[in-house]
């Protein structure tokens, strides 16, 4: 069953843990475009733990940019070694964010479709937060094998948090939340970051 994030970056003013200097200038940036689904908070500070135990020399990709609200989260938290390459599909967010990091030179953010991305960089933690490539609106997932760098790990946001198993959703099995559990090329586990919002972490197993 997928979250229903719509109010994204309106959660950011009543979080109770600090927010990165960088993170607000992103939610900042999405409220003067009026933009909506900024990165749950609780998926920010899982994408902060997953990128900050990056080495030197990995390659982060990125779907969904908005105006750079998840994207901030990770450069935060990882090392300035670490290379990021995040896609935005819509003109004037992709411009918010690319002015967002302008002084970041370890980080690249794009204006274009994100599937013209995931196989061109095989980095080593991909985010599916926008763009396709989840499974969720029946368009094929990614194929990791392709897409991830050895023993690589990618992380799909914006499902709503269940017990019961097999997950449904609108009274069917959730095939894409099952797409990933169950694959035969990853460790997947579901990580609960919030009440609400419930985020896919797999990780590439040879």
């Amino acid at each position: 069953m997928l979250a229903m994030t719509m109010n994204g970056t309106d959660l950011y003013e009543h979080w109770p843990r600090e927010i990165p200097t960088l993170v607000g200038r992103a939610v900042a940036a999405a409220r003067e475009l009026d933009f909506r689904l900024c990165v749950h908070p609780g998926t920010g500070g899982l994408l902060a733990a997953l990128a900050a135990g990056l080495p030197d020399g990995s390659t982060v990709v990125e779907t969904g940019t908005g105006t750079g609200a998840g994207l901030a989260w990770m450069v935060t938290a990882a090392s300035s070694g670490v290379r990021f390459v995040s896609v935005e599909l819509d003109a004037d967010r992709a411009a918010a964010a690319a002015k967002l990091f302008a002084d970041c030179p370890n980080v690249t953010t794009v204006h274009g479709r994100a599937e013209e991305h995931w196989y061109e960089h095989r980095p080593d933690l991909l985010v599916l937060d926008g763009g396709g490539g989840t499974g969720k609106s029946g368009e094929p997932p990614v194929d990791v094998r392709r897409a991830l760098a050895p023993f690589g790990t990618v992380t799909v946001d914006d499902f709503t948090p269940v017990a019961d198993w097999p997950p449904m959703h609108r009274g069917e099995v959730d095939g894409s939340r099952l797409h990933w559990l169950e694959h035969p090329e990853l460790h997947t586990t579901e990580v609960m970051v919030a009440p609400d919002m419930a985020v896919l972490v797999g990780r590439l197993l040879r």
